[in-house]
């Protein structure tokens, strides 16, 4: 497989020379574009870890949570699905599903993300790599599907998209794995809003300043201020396809999970710096306050939370800054969420199902200050902007999952004062028949405005 970002991987050339050559062109000066101006993450962020071209950030209530969700067999149509739930208190459907749009099929459904202008969600399948477009601008309790993107393995030969982040113009997808061999060498695609393939770019494998990348994807995420986008790195379709317990007993495939994050410049799209950070790095959350420059991930195998930040000479380095849990027991991190002042984080434990907050006060020195369990498995996070509400869903892949009455499915909210997470609503999607609940987005009627009240809500910290 060539996972080599050539001119002729651009598409839409006409001819084999002199569009190409034109189309490539055109392409990087667009990427020029990403950092001409100084855009502050704080002011341009979703709700506190997404895309900092995305507009349409919501500071006050939202409205709906929508809820990717793997289909299982004998539950409803057994198909994957977008799943909607009310999640405005004031609304008489608090708490419910008020929709749901099923995509057909059954592919390992697992990440989802914004256009820039937030009016289209892209979801993305692990298994048969395909992307779902859903309309959530016109009327976001009813989704509507309006594309399904089956190209990128033909396009790319990469397979399993896994992160979608938006760019001006572009959507840049993040993927775990390839067509060839099934493992975790990989790269990055790139498409335009309308589902156009545009460029790809390769994970390193070679040696840069020193460190030799794996080759390996998970997430990314970009500081343009710094110039910088970071990448981390899982494992291939071959690893996150199988059970997880007969995984474990393997050591030659255990071997075969990502160990780097790469630093890229983020105008030329080149690897600047290869980190080492052992044990599957997996999300990446920026701080977004405005006077910082760093972010931080979480290792899933070796329970600890890194930091990769720039010194004051301008170099940048990555290191290990704290324990989540007892590594020991393997507790799983396997997701995070960052206060949109960047001074704490939410960690999700899969293994234990416990939700923990690290005070991140001094980023060089994470303290953990609460942890509650949340449910018997307990997979990814999400929170509101003012810190308020606390979201968590349950499943994390299909083969990974538990078995028995420790398989809850479910998606639940919770209220944060500071002090204790206390239950607001629980969604059963078990017992709606729903599917296995995985990745979460936000959306509202009207930014910063309640459905039932035309007063702003303020953004209060805590």
């Amino acid at each position: 497989m060539d996972l080599r970002p050539d001119v002729g991987r651009v598409a839409n050339g006409e001819t084999r020379m002199t569009t190409r050559h034109v189309s490539i062109r055109g392409f990087l000066a667009w990427l020029g574009l990403l950092t001409a101006a100084a855009i502050p993450i704080g002011a341009l962020a979703d709700e506190t870890c997404n895309s900092p071209y995305m507009t349409g950030l919501i500071k006050g209530q939202e409205d709906y949570v929508h809820v990717w969700t793997l289909g299982v067999e004998g539950w409803g149509d057994g198909s994957d699905k977008l799943v909607t739930v009310d999640a405005n208190p004031r609304s008489k459907t608090y708490g419910k599903v008020v929709h749901t749009v099923s995509v057909g099929g059954h592919g390992e459904a697992h990440h989802m993300g914004f256009t820039d202008d937030r009016r289209y969600l892209w979801a993305g399948r692990l298994d048969d790599s395909k992307i779902f477009v859903f309309d959530v601008g016109t009327d976001p309790s009813k989704p509507k599907l309006v594309k399904t993107l089956s190209d990128l393995p033909v396009r790319t030969g990469m397979a399993g998209p896994h992160t979608f982040y938006a760019l001006p113009g572009r959507m840049l997808v993040g993927n775990l794995s390839n067509n060839r061999d099934g493992g975790g060498v990989t790269g990055l695609a790139v498409y335009n809003n309308k589902g156009g393939f545009v460029h790809e770019y390769a994970m390193p494998t070679g040696a840069v300043n020193g460190v030799r990348g794996d080759g390996y994807g998970y997430d990314l995420a970009i500081d343009p201020r710094k110039n910088v986008l970071l990448t981390s790195s899982f494992t291939g379709r071959d690893n996150y396809l199988r059970d997880l317990g007969a995984l474990i007993k393997d050591e030659a495939a255990m071997k075969h999970f990502g160990n780097t994050m790469v630093l890229w410049d983020l105008k030329a799209m080149q690897p600047r710096q290869v980190f080492s950070v052992p044990g599957a790095p997996l999300e990446i959350r920026w701080s977004l306050n405005p006077n910082d420059h760093w972010a931080i991930t979480a290792t899933a195998l070796t329970s600890k939370l890194w930091l990769v930040r720039q010194d004051a000479s301008g170099a940048w380095h990555a290191k290990d800054v704290a324990t989540i849990g007892d590594p020991a027991k393997v507790p799983l991190p396997v997701d995070i969420s960052i206060r949109a002042d960047g001074k704490g984080l939410w960690v999700n434990t899969f293994m234990d199902g416990t939700t923990r907050y690290f005070d991140l006060s001094n980023p060089e020195a994470p303290r953990q200050t609460y942890a509650k369990q949340t449910g018997r498995q307990v997979n990814m996070i999400s929170q509101s902007w003012d810190g308020k509400r606390v979201y968590i869903t349950s499943s994390l892949l299909e083969h990974w999952d538990k078995a028995g009455a420790d398989n809850e499915q479910f998606l639940r909210a919770f209220n944060w004062d500071g002090k204790e997470l206390t239950a607001a609503f629980e969604v059963d999607f078990a017992k709606e028949k729903l599917g296995r609940a995985h990745h979460m987005k936000f959306t509202s009627r009207a930014v910063g405005v309640a459905a039932d009240d035309a007063t702003p809500i303020p953004s209060v910290g805590y």
